[in-house]
């Protein structure tokens, strides 16, 4: 997913929990939900963010040198004013983005 183009805020915002709630029923089961799409964001984001830092990766033995590498400095602020996982996970749940099961509910009859 390209998260540049997310339209997630960057910063905490008040919520209607009975909106957030509909699909669930249940306010435990949402931030379970969120909570796992969040761990999922933070990963490919971690990942991608590695990949190209990577690219910078200096392997020589000298610890005295320390090169300050200006695309490097920019590509770590870019990830840093990206919004947090938690927000943008929120986000694609508003919009119906998430795929989510609940096997216990699955079994029961109705």
């Amino acid at each position: 997913m390209d998260y540049r183009k997310s339209a997630a805020p960057v910063t905490t915002i008040t919520r209607n929990s009975e909106l957030m709630t509909k699909d669930t029923g249940n306010i435990y089961e949402t931030v379970i939900i969120v909570a796992r799409r969040a761990n999922q964001i933070a990963v490919e984001m971690k990942q991608e963010l590695n990949k190209k830092l990577e690219e910078f990766a200096s392997y020589s033995d000298n610890l005295e040198e320390v090169f300050e590498n200006r695309e490097q400095i920019e590509i770590s602020k870019f990830y840093e004013r990206l919004p947090k996982p938690t927000l943008i996970a929120l986000q694609e749940l508003e919009e119906g983005k998430i795929f989510y099961r609940n096997p216990e509910n699955q079994n029961r009859p109705k």
